[in-house]
């Protein structure tokens, strides 16, 4: 039997680079402790399903040493100039399939004689936040006033996904890295992402988080393409002054979108209870409780003290109803699309029926295999009839 001549050190580093214990692992690979200390080498066979579990390049295994892997992006989640953790596989390969899509759209928009869209990189963190807010919301034609026409705040978010995605914005939403649903995104991790392009400025919005967090994470991304900014985003309703001061600007940019605080102010009413004003206020803005918390706060209607204790009780209530609503992925086309964007979804598919793109390049992209499914997203997105 042919051994690999892999790396010990290159085992350990590719199971711990995953976030995988060796008790995790020891069922699938039982001489696993074994290849980690060097007494055995595995098969290359072995070598190739352990590359394929840990999702890493089978080539790394063999290197002489551990490469030194960074983000492809900014990243803004550092506090107080803490670096965070080193990224996940999973988080590295959302972004490079992100921007491979970028880049694909880049070009097919160049092809396409499309303009350049100027409010990318049209402002800086000396701009008001309350003028770019307001900027955002002239360019999406996402006024208050048509927030209020939807019935609920989950039905305003796909409005507001539906009015950037018209502006220009590629939105992608997924939860997993591609269409692997063993591979699912931890919000801990990131919750967002913005690839600034004046051609094909891209959102990616991770799905896993709770739907409250999900729309203040697309109005801080938008503010980010404002600036010209592309990098993983510390986007949280809550203030914090030790996040960098672009992260401190973009937060205050998508409170003040998504509750404009003079609008707040004519709405407060004198001794509500909180729970009532939170209710109430929720169906006026059609947003989460938890931003609707920030803007008290902002607005001195709420303490300090005040606005955190109810903070934790809230978000600790929200995710305890995404972890009782997690269930199916629901309609493979639907969520297709919203795991790639429709905007990218129909140029691509467009292309490819031209012949200007390669079916198998589009199938990559768009996460499905067969011809039959993409015959059936073509004319789901309204491709074809």
């Amino acid at each position: 039997m042919i051994r690999a001549p892999v790396n010990p050190e290159l085992v350990i580093w590719a199971r711990e680079r995953a976030g995988l214990a060796p008790e995790t692992l020891a069922k699938r690979f039982p001489k696993l402790s074994e290849w980690e200390t060097g007494s055995l080498r595995p098969t290359f066979k072995q070598v190739d399903d352990f590359a394929a579990k840990v999702h890493v390049p089978v080539g790394y295994l063999f290197l002489s040493e551990p490469p030194i892997e960074s983000l492809p992006i900014s990243d803004f989640r550092t506090i107080a100039g803490t670096s965070v953790a080193r990224p996940s596989p999973d988080l590295l390969d959302v972004i490079h399939a992100c921007q491979a899509r970028q880049t694909w759209y880049r070009n097919y928009s160049r092809l396409e004689s499309s303009d350049e869209l100027l409010f990318i990189s049209s402002v800086s963190i000396d701009h008001s936040t309350v003028d770019v807010a307001s900027q955002i919301t002239d360019t999406l034609e996402f006024a208050l006033q048509v927030r209020r026409e939807c019935s609920t705040w989950t039905d305003a978010f796909q409005r507001f996904v539906t009015a950037t995605d018209a502006a220009g914005i590629l939105v992608m939403i997924s939860g997993i890295v591609g269409s692997n649903t063993t591979r699912r995104l931890n919000p801990q991790e990131f919750r967002g992402f913005a690839l600034s392009d004046p051609r094909a400025p891209l959102i990616f919005i991770n799905g896993a988080d709770t739907k409250a967090a999900q729309m203040f994470t697309l109005a801080h991304e938008l503010a980010h393409l404002w600036l010209g900014n592309s990098g993983l985003s510390n986007c949280q309703a809550a203030p914090n002054s030790k996040l960098r001061s672009a992260e401190v600007w973009c937060n205050e940019v998508a409170a003040e979108f998504l509750v404009p605080l003079a609008a707040l102010r004519d709405e407060l009413s004198e001794g509500e209870s909180l729970s009532n004003a939170i209710q109430r206020l929720t169906r006026v803005f059609k947003v989460s409780s938890l931003v609707v918390l920030r803007r008290l706060l902002d607005a001195g209607w709420l303490t300090r003290n005040q606005f955190e204790n109810a903070w934790r009780e809230e978000n600790s209530r929200l995710r305890s109803l995404v972890q009782q609503n997690r269930g199916g992925g629901g309609d493979f086309y639907r969520t297709t699309v919203s795991r790639v964007g429709r905007r990218f979804a129909k140029a691509l598919v467009a292309s490819t029926l031209e012949g200007q793109t390669l079916f198998r390049d589009a199938y990559r992209m768009l996460g499905v295999r067969s011809g039959s499914s993409f015959e059936e997203l073509a004319r789901q997105i309204g491709v074809t009839p």
